[in-house]
């Protein structure tokens, strides 16, 4: 078997059905399967995956172990060449695998592979490529500056190179690889074990590589919600990384101090002062067949254009002065749906996705707020 994609869920459950939809027409062409690991979801998740994916392998777990650990358990009974490590709120075109699997397999030296991700509408997450998160850099990425290299903008954000750190939400890796170095350590509950991988795949004289000419929609703010709780877990994941692997000097302990403190504190009053990011949209555009408008019962202004005239989107937008894009995926690819949203991330415009065989629209409006889902007849 070439692949096997890991993919960790808890109570996003919409979130990870239309995932599952866009693996499962990625892996088509390709010899791979999909195991998904529930870290007990109160949101019948897994009810919808033995119901929607029987063929899909599910591990129910009966307390939530963490990320790192229910990543391990998924990747120990892969069957898979290569293992991808895929969060479940995010949407991969249907090209994925032939994209970068010729490249992964080129590189003998391969650690780990990301992509370009994006999200819900349509901007670049600098996360997809990262320095190695040293104090210094952190403590200048905290006080919102890049100085000294947090994030590898040496590359392009649609450029191909190596990277010191890649992103959870995307790790493509092989088995032997991943088993060889431990996988991720499971000291952590939740963030800081991507960057804790990057770096033992780095020390074992393995080559991590960035591939931004692909690109996957990751939600972001649906598995890694933005609060308070995300503050603390992150600020303890790197003191976990530091302990473990820098020999850290006192002003090195002093800056991650000092750095950290000021972070939190700046997003603790972001996060307290944060306004309501999910606004009601009026004007609508629906690229697809499905008469939403009868589904819906809502007094919304939906204009309804055919998948073929998506080339004239931007025209549309102006001409209508368009809040929100909805795309049907039974009329447009995946593939093509994350190529228009990634097109017109400029303009303030929201998207939707309508997967098919579902009753639900599916989205989101920021990097760190929660998805939205409008529920069909």
């Amino acid at each position: 078997m070439k692949v096997s994609v890991v993919i960790v869920n808890y109570n996003v459950r919409y979130f990870l059905e239309l995932c599952l939809l866009s693996v499962q027409k990625a892996l088509t062409t390709i010899d791979g399967e999909i195991i998904v690991v529930d870290n007990v979801s109160k949101d019948k998740s897994c009810e919808m995956v033995k119901t929607r994916f029987p063929e899909i392998t599910l591990i129910e777990n009966t307390e939530n172990v963490g990320f790192s650990k229910a990543n391990n358990q998924g990747v120990n009974i892969a069957k898979g060449e290569y293992v991808l490590i895929l969060n479940p709120d995010t949407v991969v075109g249907e090209n994925l695998f032939q994209e970068i699997l010729p490249f992964v397999d080129r590189q003998k030296d391969l650690g780990a592979l990301g992509v370009r991700l994006m999200d819900g509408i349509g901007r670049f997450l600098p996360e997809s490529k990262r320095g190695l998160p040293t104090p210094k850099k952190s403590f200048f990425r905290m006080l919102g500056s890049n100085r000294g290299g947090y994030y590898a903008n040496y590359l392009t954000k649609d450029g191909v190179g190596k990277v010191e750190v890649l992103v959870g939400a995307f790790m493509l890796m092989k088995k032997d690889r991943y088993l060889e170095v431990g996988g991720f350590d499971e000291d952590y509950f939740m963030y800081g074990e991507d960057i804790d991988l990057s770096y033992k795949l780095t020390k074992a004289g393995y080559t991590n590589y960035y591939n931004g000419e692909s690109v996957v929609i990751h939600y972001k703010g649906e598995s890694t919600r933005k609060d308070v709780k995300y503050l603390r877990h992150f600020y303890g994941a790197m003191n976990i990384f530091y302990k473990k692997h820098l020999k850290l000097t006192g002003i090195d302990c002093l800056l991650m101090r000092v750095g950290v403190k000021l972070w939190f504190l700046i997003k603790y009053f972001k996060l307290s002062n944060a306004p309501i990011l999910i606004e009601d949209t009026e004007r609508i555009l629906f690229v697809g067949e499905r008469d939403v408008n009868v589904d819906l019962q809502l007094n919304k202004k939906i204009t309804r254009i055919a998948s073929s005239e998506v080339i004239k989107l931007e025209e549309y937008i102006r001409k209508y002065d368009i809040q929100e894009i909805w795309f049907e995926e039974k009329s447009m690819s995946y593939q093509n749906i994350i190529h228009q949203i990634a097109t017109h991330r400029f303009r303030e415009v929201l998207f939707k996705i309508l997967p098919n065989s579902t009753s639900f629209l599916i989205g989101s409006n920021s990097s760190d707020g929660r998805g939205e889902v409008i529920y069909l007849k």
